[in-house]
């Protein structure tokens, strides 16, 4: 079961609000891009915050890192009833946006956790300029398993008809989708209280509209494949979101590197965040020399 994120930023990193031609993203920016910046992206109902772990050993390694909330979740705005600007096309196009203030115009290495990498994948699709590499963090070709669409699909239909506190109370009473998964956490009150905040910060269009992306990606890996583009297939030994025969399979049919991460599960980035960054750092420092 994946840990829960700290929400406390490590030393050296900051927390602001990245202008773009889209609007303005809340962002947690850490290092000096000596080797390159590096663009993390987070997965369906998760924040920038679940990236804190890497920001780090990443910037110790000459990396400059910058994890991102995307429209309507958490501290980024977006409208909470309309679902229309969090189209899987409209949200690609935010972070080509953003990719481009990042990178300020040398690419940017794209690191898309979940959800996040299947939004990261359209971006590539529609212009791979922009990106030096792309890593899929447990993120697979398709939509998820069927398990997780049944949880996905209960979440959406109680946000159709109730409140998000009232959502948040009934997710403490259930076991909830892989990656709304609070189980994990431990006896400190602050980090549910984290923990909740998040989630109240959450649009719910976009909530709605993100899962049913999920339930509904077509396998896009052969257009992905055609980019001549390094592409890195991350994740944990155990994943009930896609099997990891599934994410096998991709790395395969992308020619992809592929990097297992033991005892970690779903969120590699918060069960064993030291050997994904080192993963990381790993296949980064190939690309860059």
């Amino acid at each position: 079961m994946s840990r829960p994120p700290t929400f406390t930023p490590p030393p050296g990193a900051r927390a602001h609000r990245l202008r773009t031609a889209r609007g303005e993203f809340a962002v947690i920016e850490a290092g000096v891009a000596v080797k390159g910046s590096v663009l993390m992206v987070p997965g369906f109902t998760g924040s920038k915050e679940d990236f804190i772990a890497l920001h780090e050993p990443l910037a110790e390694a000459g990396y400059r890192t910058v994890a991102v909330d995307g429209r309507g979740q958490y501290e980024s705005e977006g409208p909470k009833n309309d679902e229309t600007p969090y189209a899987q096309a409209e949200l690609a196009q935010d972070l080509l946006a953003q990719a481009r203030v990042v990178g300020d115009g040398e690419p940017v290495h794209l690191v898309g956790h979940s959800l996040g990498g299947q939004i990261s994948r359209a971006a590539v699709l529609l212009d791979a300029a922009p990106f030096a590499s792309l890593t899929l963090m447990a993120s697979g070709p398709a939509q998820i398993s069927a398990s997780q669409q049944q949880r996905v699909k209960l979440l959406r239909d109680a946000l159709a008809v109730m409140g998000m506190e009232q959502v948040w109370d009934a997710i403490q009473a259930m076991e909830p989708p892989e990656e709304t998964d609070t189980g994990a956490l431990g006896e400190g009150l602050d980090d549910r209280a984290d923990l909740r905040r998040r989630w109240l910060g959450n649009s719910p269009a976009q909530l709605i509209a993100t899962g049913r992306q999920l339930c509904a990606e077509p396998d896009r890996v052969a257009e992905l494949a055609a980019v001549d583009l390094p592409k890195h297939v991350l994740s944990g030994e155990r994943d009930d979101t896609w099997p990891i025969t599934v994410l096998d399979d991709m790395a395969v049919r992308l020619s992809a590197h592929r990097t297992v991460i033991p005892g970690a599960e779903h969120s590699p980035n918060t069960d064993q965040p030291k050997a994904t960054a080192d993963a990381l750092i790993g296949f980064l420092d190939q690309i860059s020399g």
